[in-house]
């Protein structure tokens, strides 16, 4: 793959897109990843083998879940376009990023305000390369490689602190991530840090997948994910909402990402889609 160093051991390459000047990051291709799965689903190129086997044993017992990516995808297109043209908000924290898919965050923001500055956050190496190359050419953005499960970290990031001014309204994108965080794990505390580090006027947009909206609640589905990948908790309406804290949902609140703020009429024949999605703001 053009951009990374020649394969040191099996299944590891190394890419020379550190950030640090210092060791090059491992890049495990042994292992599928969720982002690089994700990318799969949404017909993209940047994946390994190891990634789309893992994703087509996923798509035999969830079928939908292409339509699903792809509406979570327009989702997060929508809900960005809201904060920045209607809430006004300049600052992007996008956490779980995953690879770039064409218009991202950033694209979308700066054709409304171009000033919007942005910060895409991944702790997969092949991600921050690959994002990395593909803002070259553009400012106020920028590109760590830091994990969500570490939130205080991740805000004290010296690129996030450049870059974002937690004095200023800030959207924070959770973006179809915090699934891949288990119980165990805390994400609720995860979440509420970020959320709590957010001045008055900043928004939370999150999206979730869940076995709600399925007869089987897609169980099989979720562990075939988790036998191949990160663990997928798939979690009910109710304990969604939850991560959206004392945050003040926009109108239609917390549903499937088709249902929230449509710019076009639903197809008849659509599939149903397990995943929510929500867009709240910080009143005080």
């Amino acid at each position: 793959m053009a951009g990374y160093e020649s394969r040191t051991e099996p299944g590891i390459m190394t890419s020379p897109l550190s950030g640090s000047g210092a060791q090059p990051l491992k890049i495990d291709t042994s292992k599928p990843h969720p982002a690089r799965m994700y990318d799969y689903f949404l017909g993209g190129k940047d994946n390994y083998e190891v990634d789309r086997e893992a994703a087509e044993q996923f798509i035999k017992v969830a079928p939908e879940v292409r339509a699903g990516v792809r509406a979570n995808r327009r989702f997060m297109h929508r809900a960005v376009r809201h904060v920045v043209a209607e809430g006004g908000v300049r600052q992007i924290l996008d956490v779980g990023t995953g690879l770039p898919t064409e218009p991202n965050v950033h694209q979308i923001a700066h054709a409304i305000a171009p000033e919007t500055r942005v910060v895409y956050v991944d702790n997969d190496p092949i991600v921050s390369a690959h994002s990395m190359a593909l803002m070259d050419d553009a400012t106020d953005t920028s590109v760590i490689l830091a994990d969500l499960r570490d939130p205080r970290a991740l805000l004290d990031h010296p690129e996030v602190r450049k870059t974002i001014d937690f004095d200023q309204p800030v959207a924070l994108l959770l973006v179809a991530v915090v699934h891949f965080i288990a119980d165990a794990e805390d994400p609720d505390g995860i979440v509420a840090t970020l959320r709590d580090a957010l001045p008055t006027g900043s928004y939370l947009v999150l999206s979730h997948a869940t076995g709600d909206v399925h007869e089987d609640r897609r169980e099989d589905a979720a562990s075939v994910y988790n036998a191949a990948t990160a663990t997928l908790n798939l979690r009910p309406h109710a304990r969604v909402l939850d991560f959206f804290g004392d945050f003040t949902l926009v109108d239609p609140g917390l549903v499937p990402v088709p249902d929230w703020q449509p710019d076009e009429p639903p197809k008849l024949d659509a599939p149903p889609i397990g995943i929510y999605g929500g867009v709240a703001r910080r009143n005080s």
